[in-house]
């Protein structure tokens, strides 16, 4: 649609206008000729195109759209570029015209027309011609200022239906304060917040829902604050928002506030879902097809379908906190947060405030926000308290309290904090021990070993173990871009063999390794790291304790001289000083290299 269009009332107020001050008629067409406005007959032709619409044709009004140049017909009757409107323009009776450009912003948008359709009236365009040409000229610009107006309104209105589309689709609550306090905008997330409506928060004062927000300084001073934690009272209940303000300028001084908020624990839940949805566990990724991980992976979901706290027990690298978040993730909580606590990682001076959060000024050093604790942040969700043994004496009988309770207070706070949280603690040192020896609370350890659940060391699940090395080495093919294909035969038996005392995660560092350092499409014995033979020097193991006595000697003996050659090397003076160390003759040696075929 044409702006001429869009304000269409102004187009014939003008003309009506024109017409009556100097009693002639007036026609007013838009960018595609189509008639806008007009008087007289003109009224009852609006919708219709002038000129037959033909913009690229030599008629009047034509003209005037591309040259953007005021004309006249002085007269119309003997005019051959004077469009007859197809049955005779002049049928009408016109005589002469004046035809002048509306521009806006150097653009033609449309056309005024004074038509003369009596002598009287023709000697009044004529006569006073250039008296004429400036009055319809200003009221050319009269309309494309209107015109302009309503194209700055109509952008103006599409920016705020833009600012409403933004503020309607984000998560947050807004309030936009003036300078003494009141609501005069807000978007339904703030209404939603308040458990009300919107048109019960504006016109309002902002300390009828947030009493006493540190927001109303701001429009004082003219510094805002991002992320600020404010809890209010109000008679719909307890409100915890994150909240951000900042002071907004009319003329040269500041006229109001702008305040976003959201409620806290759908911020944390936001937090802690985006970092660790990405690396959510299930028991499908627990790799192994052992009789003793199949018992625990089953321990574990039927584990998943309660709400009792958990204690998984094993050495370290057997993938506790796997198996946590497999039950976490097959609970009904696994679309809450997933919260894991190291605990012996954090220094113990830090470890309370980390676990329960602190209020501001709680200590030197402290936010002058406050910050909420790990027990907040897993509301809804589970909690994984890791390496629970490392636990100190005085937090384990707060630790118990929550168990307890479910409730706690922030470091330097007094207000009881309610929360909804599944604990789950991991520990590889032996708790019962720790209590005999005064270091672990006996009433703590049988409230958290509700579920004991016992991961079992790589050693007792050799049957998993080459199913892992490969599992591993087909994750670090894909990191690396590497076309590793397997292993040889002396490192899988190496690595099936081994005892693993860094379980699961060592034998992952030692694919890892491998991969890093294989030059062929196989891992060998080269690419083997160096403290698993060292390992392998002091301590041999039979690969099939089920062979006869003889062929387990000849296994043993191939290993060892296997081990000698290549710490001297396969010349002749090396085999001589093996041969001496075995205490063999060199023939001997000889005949065994070749009874056991070692090949040199």
């Amino acid at each position: 649609m044409s702006i001429l269009r869009e304000i269409s009332n102004s187009v014939t107020q003008v003309a009506e206008a024109i017409s009556i001050a100097i009693g002639v008629e007036v026609e007013i067409v838009d960018t595609d000729l189509t008639i806008v406005g007009g008087t007289g007959i003109y009224a009852s032709m609006i919708g219709k195109k002038e000129e037959g619409g033909h913009l690229d044709s030599n008629y009047l009004y034509a003209r005037v759209l591309r040259s953007g140049k005021t004309e006249s017909i002085e007269d119309a009757k003997r005019a051959e570029d004077y469009d007859d409107m197809g049955a005779g323009r002049t049928h009408f009776g016109e005589l002469a015209e004046i035809c002048t450009p509306i521009v806006m912003q150097g653009d033609t948008i449309g056309v005024i027309g004074l038509i003369a359709f009596t002598e009287q009236q023709k000697a009044i365009l004529l006569d006073k011609k250039r008296s004429m040409v400036t009055f319809v000229e200003k009221m050319a610009d009269l309309l494309a200022a209107k015109a302009s107006q309503q194209e700055i309104l109509e952008g103006v209105e599409a920016s705020r239906d833009e600012m409403s589309t933004v503020l309607e689709t984000t998560h947050e609550g807004i309030f936009a304060l003036d300078k003494k306090g009141y609501i005069k905008h807000c978007n339904n997330m703030a209404a939603t917040l308040f458990k009300t409506t919107k048109s019960d928060l504006i016109g309002r004062h902002i300390n009828d829902f947030m009493m006493g927000t540190p927001a109303l300084e701001v429009i004082e001073t003219g510094r805002g604050y991002t992320e600020n934690e404010e809890i209010f009272t109000t008679p719909r209940g307890k409100m915890h928002f994150i909240v951000t303000a900042k002071p907004y300028i009319s003329g040269d001084e500041i006229g109001g506030v702008v305040i976003s908020f959201r409620d806290i624990q759908e911020a944390q839940k936001l937090v802690y879902n985006i970092n660790t949805r990405a690396l959510q566990n299930t028991l499908d990724d627990i790799v192994g097809n052992s009789e003793e991980i199949k018992k625990a992976k089953k321990q574990a979901l039927i584990t998943a379908k309660g709400n009792s706290t958990v204690l998984i027990t094993g050495e370290s690298g057997t993938g506790k906190e796997m198996f946590a978040k497999a039950i976490h993730y097959a609970s009904p909580r696994g679309e809450g947060p997933f919260v894991t606590v190291n605990c012996g990682a954090i220094p113990e001076n830090l470890l309370e405030s980390e676990l329960f959060g602190y209020e501001k000024g709680a200590f030197t050093g402290a936010s002058d926000k406050g910050k909420a604790g790990k027990f907040e942040a897993a509301n809804g969700g589970t909690i994984f308290l890791d390496e629970i043994g490392d636990m100190p004496p005085h937090l384990q009988v707060k630790i118990l309290h929550v168990l307890q309770n479910m409730r706690f207070e922030r470091v330097g706070g007094n207000k009881n904090i309610i929360v909804d949280v599944r604990v789950i603690a991991a520990t590889n040192k032996d708790l019962e021990s720790m209590i005999r020896e005064g270091t672990f609370r006996e009433d703590l350890y049988y409230r958290l070993s509700v579920i004991p659940l016992t991961i079992p060391p790589l050693r007792e699940r050799r049957d998993d173990i080459k199913l892992l090395m490969y599992h591993f080495l087909r994750k670090y093919n894909t990191f690396m871009n590497r076309k590793i294909t397997g292993f040889t035969k002396e490192v899988e038996d190496l690595y099936i063999n081994h005892d693993w005392p860094g379980n699961v995660r060592e034998l992952e560092n030692a694919v890892e390794y491998g991969t890093n350092m294989a030059f062929g499409d196989t891992i060998g014995m080269d690419e083997v790291p160096a403290r698993l033979l060292r390992n392998e020097e002091n301590v041999m193991k039979f690969q099939d304790t089920n062979l006869p006595l003889s062929e387990q000697v000849k296994r043993y003996e191939k290993e060892i001289i296997t081990r000698k050659l290549k710490k001297y090397g396969t010349s002749g003076n090396a085999k001589d000083t093996v041969a001496k160390e075995l205490g063999l003759s060199r023939a001997t040696l000889y005949r065994k290299l070749t009874e056991l075929h070692i090949t040199v």
